[in-house]
């Protein structure tokens, strides 16, 4: 009669996943193997442009220059030995093997250096070009001539010799559109095997570092990662004192993983979104979605221990877990799901299947968590005497403590929260942005190395383009092209700027017997013309395809710089932008690169994170206020989470974390985290409420959820362990998550706390 009597006061779910275990099990895990078989469609995408909006200006430029000039990203090869000059047999033949061997690499459009570039002379009054290097085996007169031709030529000089004449470098463009990864993989493999057992070998450029990030991110990340899940297990195994119950929590977490990845290959497969590719902006992902899915199984497995520790057996337990916590959780995840899907308004295109993966995860570990987990629990025999079941854990005895101390002094609890507060508030304005993915490595580390290594003796590893529109044989383009190479030269971390300008330069120089008085752009266009006309009977016009179209009415200037910081990039592209509005003859220049699309980055990086925190917490506060019927339960809702924000960028500001397309999105983490904690205290607050209008029911709301939000906090507080990444970003990551999982749920347990509590004695509540 008690069991039937129990059994008829459980909820429609609890009975149906109850009557039906084996069916409440198998179901979620047919359907985890089917979604998940999308894994196999995932598509990784080292393309930075692909977050760029495809209106914007820089963006438009880029697409332009790519389609004109080819590739506008590179990936440079500098090898040599210090101190030794590279001017001899050895090192030009090998030069011609590499040149040769990567020219035949079908991923790659062309191949500069030494080895094939032209050698422009006068013969008789007429122009004539060869190759610089005419073949493997060299003469010690001929490389005596071709050392003399390239000192000669600042230009050819400053692109392909080292500073100390040690190193020669390769410039690869690849094809537009390749895969950065597949190509760096070719390049390495050819330089490495034809080169690294004589000579140093060094690499760089946009196309190496953005084809290498992808796979250092993943295989770094997978290693910590996994050092992370076993120091949260370590600590869920140590509170909740039953490998079994961690287990379940675990399995939890996998298939919502594995159900997101699957989601986001399978909509790719179906309708070829780059949006949904996986790509370095939502590479934090599966650590946000790992946080919520951990969160809803450590609640539920709590308080199951709770009910079987107040006497009821299995089944009742379960039930009354269930019924208690089915709309906290469900609330959480609508919330939760809201905030993201909120990324749809982003301008960052990657972040709208950012969020709508990440709400389907957020919503299949709802799912299993009201069905899967419960039905796990109820096949085991549970022993009451356990220590899981008897004894509280020592950590819920000291939270049970803790809360005695803050519900009674909630005033004080809540002033001295203000403080920290304001603390963290003063801190938002040291924060700093900075996306250059050159400077995501650890200084010493041997990619780095190569990074300050190319930047310091080489052309370095940044670019900037000057698309100009205009008749480069006429002298007034060509002395404005001239005008602003110049202005490019002023910045110091400019090592080398190139164009159709210095190529006319050089060839009326040759032509006038090297007379240093025709170092410069003929003052007639017809004597360009001329010029350019000998050149293309006596070379392919190909060669000068980096810089001019074959109309002669486009014309491209390339300036390659050393790492710049984030400030110095914006200063560094308003200098040439300012110098842009002032140029006479030409007015239609326009300036992109990759340092223009960091800029651009960086202002959309702030965009994105406005609109995303303010549209999550507005989408929060107002389901809440639904909901919970109340107003000023919405915003209190949202007030644990809001000083989260501010007190992690606070922290960020004054520690110097900067600001980036990685660590931007952390404010998601929070959120998602955060959220959890705010609703599961108030649902139970005002639930306790409506039973008991003493001022027990705060305590008794304390000790309900105070344990599982510590609990849950401190077991994704173990993914502490990103701060050994390679990778600087995701270093910060990893600190700025532990101090994140502190201050959502030490500010739920005294801000909100103390608020709620001061509030109900205002009858407010």
């Amino acid at each position: 009669m008690i069991a039937e009597s129990s059994k008829s006061q459980e909820s429609r779910i609890s009975k149906i996943v109850l009557d039906n275990p084996l069916k409440s099990i198998l179901i979620p895990v047919f359907l985890t193997f089917i979604i998940g078989s999308g894994l196999r469609f995932i598509i990784v995408d080292d393309n930075m442009m692909a977050m760029l909006p495809t209106k914007m200006e820089s963006k438009m430029t880029w697409d332009a220059v790519q389609n004109e000039f080819g590739s506008t990203e590179s990936i440079f090869i500098a090898f040599g030995k210090e101190g030794k000059n590279i001017f001899n047999k050895e090192a030009l033949s090998q030069l011609w093997d590499v040149t040769r061997a990567l020219e035949k690499i079908k991923e790659i459009e062309k191949v500069t250096s030494i080895a094939n570039i032209p050698k422009i002379f006068s013969n008789d009054g007429f122009l004539e070009i060869k190759d610089l290097q005419k073949g493997r085996e060299l003469s010690d007169n001929t490389i005596e001539d071709i050392a003399n031709y390239v000192n000669a030529n600042s230009t050819i000089k400053n692109r392909m010799v080292s500073k100390h004449e040690d190193y020669f470098n390769i410039i690869i463009q690849p094809l537009p559109n390749v895969s950065h990864d597949i190509l760096r993989h070719r390049v390495v493999q050819v330089g490495d095997s034809l080169l690294s057992m004589n000579y140093d070998i060094h690499y760089g450029g946009t196309s190496y570092i953005t084809g290498s990030v992808p796979t250092m991110i993943k295989k770094d990340i997978s290693t910590l990662i996994f050092i992370g899940l076993g120091l949260m297990c370590g600590i869920l195994v140590l509170n909740i004192r039953n490998i079994f119950s961690v287990f379940l929590i675990f399995s939890i977490i996998i298939q919502s993983l594995i159900v997101m990845a699957g989601v986001m290959g399978w909509i790719t497969y179906y309708t070829g979104s780059k949006y949904f590719y996986f790509t370095i902006i939502n590479s934090s992902m599966p650590i946000i979605l790992l946080t919520i899915a951990n969160s809803d199984g450590v609640h539920f497995v709590t308080r199951f221990f709770k009910e079987m520790r107040s006497g009821k057996d299995t089944r009742q337990a379960i039930s009354a877990s269930i019924d208690k916590l089915l709309m906290p959780i469900f609330l959480t995840s609508i919330t939760t799901i809201a905030a993201f899907l909120a990324l749809y308004f982003a301008p960052i295109n990657q972040l709208l299947g950012y969020g709508v993966c990440l709400s389907i995860g957020i919503l299949y570990a709802f799912i299993l968590s009201v069905t899967f987990l419960p039905a796990a629990i109820s096949f085991k025999n549970w022993n009451l005497e356990s220590i899981s079941i008897s004894k509280e854990s020592i950590l819920e005895k000291t939270i049970r403590n803790i809360g005695v101390v803050i519900i009674p002094n909630p005033l004080k609890i809540l002033k001295t929260g203000l403080i920290i507060i304001l603390v963290g508030f003063s801190g938002l304005m040291f924060v700093k942005v900075d996306v250059n993915i050159a400077n995501f490595f650890k200084k010493g580390t041997e990619f780095r190395k190569s990074i300050d290594f190319i930047d310091e003796q080489m052309a370095g590893t940044m670019d900037f383009r000057v698309r100009v529109k205009g008749d480069v044989k006429d002298p007034g383009v060509l002395y404005e092209i001239e005008q602003l190479q110049k202005a490019l030269k002023e910045n110091p971390s400019i090592n080398a700027t190139y164009s159709i300008a210095d190529a006319v330069k050089q060839m009326h120089f040759t032509l006038m017997d090297n007379n240093p008085e025709f170092n410069t752009i003929p003052k007639n266009g017809n004597k360009i013309s001329n010029l350019l006309a000998m050149y293309s009977m006596s070379r392919d016009t190909d060669d000068l395809g980096s810089v001019v179209d074959y109309n002669y009415n486009t014309s491209l200037i390339t300036a390659l710089s050393s790492v710049m910081s984030t400030d110095q990039i914006i200063s560094f592209v308003d200098h040439i932008q300012s110098h842009v509005n002032n140029l006479e003859i030409i007015d239609r220049v326009s300036v992109t690169g990759m340092g223009v699309v960091i800029r651009d980055l960086i202002y959309l990086v702030i965009e994105s994170s406005i609109i995303s925190l303010v549209a999550s917490l507005f989408g929060i506060c107002f389901i809440t206020s639904l909901f919970f019927k109340s107003m000023a339960l919405g915003m209190l809702s949202i007030i644990p989470l809001l000083s989260a924000i501010i007190i992690n960028f606070g922290l960020m500001g004054f520690s110097g974390i900067y600001l980036s397309h990685v660590t931007a999105l952390l404010s998601s983490v929070i959120i998602g985290v955060g959220v959890d904690f705010s609703i599961h205290y108030i649902y139970h607050f005002k639930a306790n409420r409506s039973k008991d209008k003493s001022d027990k029911n705060s305590t008794e709301t304390f000790n309900e959820v105070g344990y599982p939000i510590v609990l849950d906090s401190a077991s994704n507080m173990s993914f502490g362990a990103l701060i050994f990444s390679n990778f600087i970003p995701v270093q910060f990551v990893g600190g700025l998550m532990v101090f994140a999982m502190l201050a959502t749920s030490v500010g739920t347990l005294t801000l909100l706390a103390s608020l709620t509590e001061i509030l109900k004695k205002k009858q407010i509540l």
